[in-house]
């Protein structure tokens, strides 16, 4: 299928040139992201099913990060296999549905990103600062909700955001990157897009706001935790994974909202290839490796899981 001549406004199917100054090294890119991407599945489903196996990880801090790694799955299935397939077609096209839902699973999984950190924080603050109230506040039914929030928050702003942008009439079709974001298609639009420019920083306001009331939150906890030795083992523990999670997202997420919007083009293709990426390339692969390794219950019990018959353990 051809894409419609740039004066029409009906666009049917867009064009990524993100990749046409990298061609040549596309076997190269395409190998490195096809170990890459399954290793990536790899270490999430193995912290999932770690997580659902024990008994001893069904308590609240567990649940969120086993949520934190369904929703890297959920997120990079959204970019990888399509990105696979256009580093071996010589056409980079995809159809105007195809755009927004691609566009609806990267964004809300950065959305969810955010908002079970910040659940996580919340959860956190409730240990170690209030002990003896955890069990009564972190009830099943809360948590639920709390898991609930996560996903259908992100789920509301990502499909209000595609709606409006659904009702613009676009004058072009070509995408200058490696996969669809919001703002790349508003820039096609032939008319103002002030209502979509409106509620879009709205949404990145509060989910950025979500950040700054944990970093807000985080010192506080600093504070409390230095007056004991367990809290301060507490903190290094669980706490200190957290915040490098939400730096890296926070990080991630700020620059590409940032860069697609005032980023300069004189910058090579293949940079703004690789800093448009970040928060696709590294969150999803960090968090069950910061998670898996640092955590002394859930390292045990992967290599638990893995290493059962040789080591000669037993549940």
């Amino acid at each position: 299928m051809q894409p419609p001549s740039k004066n029409e406004s009906t666009v049917l199917v867009f064009t990524l040139s993100g990749l046409n100054e990298t061609m040549e090294t596309r076997y190269v890119l395409f190998s490195f992201t096809a170990l890459y991407y399954p290793l990536i599945v790899f270490c999430n489903v193995t912290i999932i099913t770690t997580i659902l196996l024990h008994k001893k990880l069904h308590e609240p801090m567990y649940v969120f990060i086993c949520n934190l790694c369904v929703n890297g799955l959920f997120g990079t299935s959204g970019f990888y296999p399509k990105f696979m397939y256009d580093l071996l077609a010589h056409d980079h096209v995809i159809s105007y549905i195809g755009c927004l839902i691609q566009i609806f699973v990267i964004y809300s999984s950065i959305l969810c990103d955010f908002s079970t950190l910040t659940m996580m924080a919340y959860d956190r603050y409730v240990a170690i600062c209030r002990p003896l109230e955890y069990h009564s506040k972190m009830t099943n039914q809360k948590i639920l909700k709390c898991i609930l929030f996560c996903w259908l928050a992100p789920f509301f702003s990502i499909s209000v955001l595609i709606v409006l942008l659904s009702r613009l009439t676009l004058c072009g079709f070509k995408i200058e990157k490696l996969y669809f974001e919001i703002w790349a298609v508003a820039k096609l639009s032939c008319f103002s897009t002030t209502v979509n420019n409106v509620f879009g920083y709205i949404v990145i306001l509060t989910y950025f706001g979500h950040a700054v009331l944990i970093f807000c939150s985080y010192i506080y906890l600093i504070r409390k935790c230095r007056k004991s030795i367990e809290g301060r083992h507490k903190f290094m523990q669980t706490c200190v994974p957290h915040l490098l999670s939400l730096v890296n997202v926070t990080a991630a997420f700020m620059f590409d909202v940032l860069y697609s919007r005032y980023g300069s083009k004189n910058v090579p293709q293949g940079m703004r290839n690789f800093m448009a990426l970040e928060f696709i390339l590294v969150p999803p692969i960090l968090n069950p490796l910061i998670y898996g390794l640092n955590l002394t219950i859930v390292r045990q019990q992967v290599i638990r899981l893995f290493f059962k018959k040789q080591m000669g353990i037993s549940k």
